[in-house]
């Protein structure tokens, strides 16, 4: 699956850039991630995910590579579900180009799941992501704007999965909930006919 997203820095390409080159700045800024070690080019970490009562947690490794003339960066990244069968994929890239509010970031990803998150489709990820990309701008925002970094968390708080998942399926119900109304309703208007 293939999802793609652009945000908004308010800070000139090239600090932005500096920022994104620090994966330790920059990782505690996407909610529910931990960052455990960075060796060059390659790290690990967690992200826990949280679906109603359901939390979910994801142990996983990547490699980074930048492209400092473009101002590129590719994530390849895999991770497993700590408790389940789940599996995670993602290669990401984010460019990022100068914009009249400071720096324009295009994320693309490329993404693969097994396990309980794969069941909700692409409608509903895409939601998700949206969410997360706006927790994420918010805080590096936050990473801009102070002299230091966001402090990492040992036990972050899950992405909440459900609260971004339960607007989309109450839109995808509404429909079919009115057209069963409707007909329930035009049916007894039927029998009270007769």
């Amino acid at each position: 699956m293939e999802l793609d997203h652009t945000f908004t820095v308010s800070a000139v390409p090239d600090v932005a850039w500096r920022l994104f080159l620090d994966l330790e700045r920059v990782a505690p800024c996407l909610p529910g991630a931990v960052l455990d070690h960075v060796d060059g080019t390659s790290f690990s970490g967690r992200v826990m995910v949280k679906v109603g009562a359901v939390r979910m947690s994801y142990q996983g490794a990547g490699t980074v590579t930048r492209d400092e003339a473009a101002r590129t960066m590719l994530l390849d990244l895999a991770g497993r579900e700590s408790r389940g069968g789940g599996t995670a994929a993602a290669t990401v890239s984010a460019t990022l180009t100068a914009d009249p509010a400071g720096t324009r970031v295009l994320v693309h990803t490329e993404l693969d799941l097994t396990g309980r998150p794969a069941q909700f489709g692409r409608g509903i990820l895409a939601e998700v992501g949206d969410r997360i990309i706006q927790q994420f701008t918010s805080r590096l925002e936050e990473t801009l704007n102070s002299a230091g970094t966001i402090a990492p968390e040992s036990a972050p708080d899950a992405v909440d999965v459900g609260a971004a998942v339960l607007p989309v399926l109450l839109k995808k119900i509404a429909l079919p909930a009115v057209v069963i109304v409707a007909a329930a309703a035009a049916l007894g208007a039927l029998r009270r006919r007769r």
